[in-house]
């Protein structure tokens, strides 16, 4: 990316009492949880900043994540389901955060208290004061150790929300056995997705060259449309055109931000 596209580092990450490292791309590193058979990238992003104590400094112009696979020879998970949006706010350093019980300001986040899915659904826990002592007077709970939430200097909540960080799917880079596929999001619309495979024909044999083929593939959509409980249970086999591809296979996920692509 430096080398070659002259690129500068997309991220900036940040763990506990260290100086913040830029990095190209994040590669997701989590202990399996039972259970948790079909993930989404959103899930899977969440797990593995939690385990390893990470947040970013800022919001990025471009996130590429890989997954916990290694080729066609392990794969953590037979499928995972992209999620066409992801909430970045939770994983900021320095970002006003929403309280997971009352929606007010968050004061406070408990990393024990992750796993708990009585609270949210979702993993990253945070809490405004007074939710924070009313949480953790449980007895369940007494030994937790919540530790302060940064809130940036000057800020009111607007009308009582707090803003969310999103990011918006552009990009799935897929690795089935030998070579490299791609699923790109070109236009607004919802079916506007289409399929590059560098490999897709030969002419010729050894001296020969590859024929590279671009599709549009709208049959994606469906499936990035279902409710995941669907996809859980549906049999890849079953799937039209090359969305099994994009399910099972998938090895590098691309998010932009379009605020920060103005400025980066």
């Amino acid at each position: 990316m430096h080398r070659i596209l002259g690129a500068d580092p997309l991220l900036k990450l940040q763990s506990e009492g260290q100086r913040v490292q830029e990095s190209y791309c994040y590669q997701i590193f989590i202990e399996k949880q039972q259970g948790m058979n079909v993930p989404n990238v959103q899930q899977l992003l969440e797990q593995s900043f939690h385990h390893s104590r990470l947040k970013l400094a800022e919001v990025p112009s471009c996130f590429i994540i890989q997954m916990p696979r290694f080729g066609k020879e392990y794969k953590m998970f037979s499928k995972i389901v992209p999620s066409l949006e992801l909430d970045v706010t939770d994983l900021l350093s320095d970002s006003p955060r929403e309280c997971v019980v009352c929606g007010t300001l968050a004061t406070h986040e408990c990393a024990e208290c992750f796993l708990g899915v009585l609270l949210s659904d979702s993993g990253l826990k945070q809490y405004c004061r007074p939710c924070n002592e009313r949480v953790h007077s449980h007895h369940k709970r007494k030994d937790h150790r919540p530790a302060p939430l940064k809130v940036p200097e000057g800020f009111h909540a607007t009308s009582g929300k707090i803003p969310r960080e999103t990011l918006e799917l552009f990009a799935v880079l897929s690795i089935e056995t030998s070579h490299y596929v791609s699923f790109v999001k070109y236009g607004a619309e919802k079916g506007s997705w289409m399929f590059f495979d560098s490999m897709a024909d030969r002419f010729g044999s050894e001296k020969g060259y590859n024929i590279p083929r671009v599709t549009l593939c709208p049959e994606v959509a469906t499936y990035l449309a279902a409710p995941l409980s669907d996809l859980t249970n549906h049999n890849p086999r079953d799937m039209k055109g090359v969305a099994k591809r994009l399910f099972c296979d998938a090895y590098m996920y691309m998010y932009q931000s379009k605020r920060m692509a103005l400025y980066k």
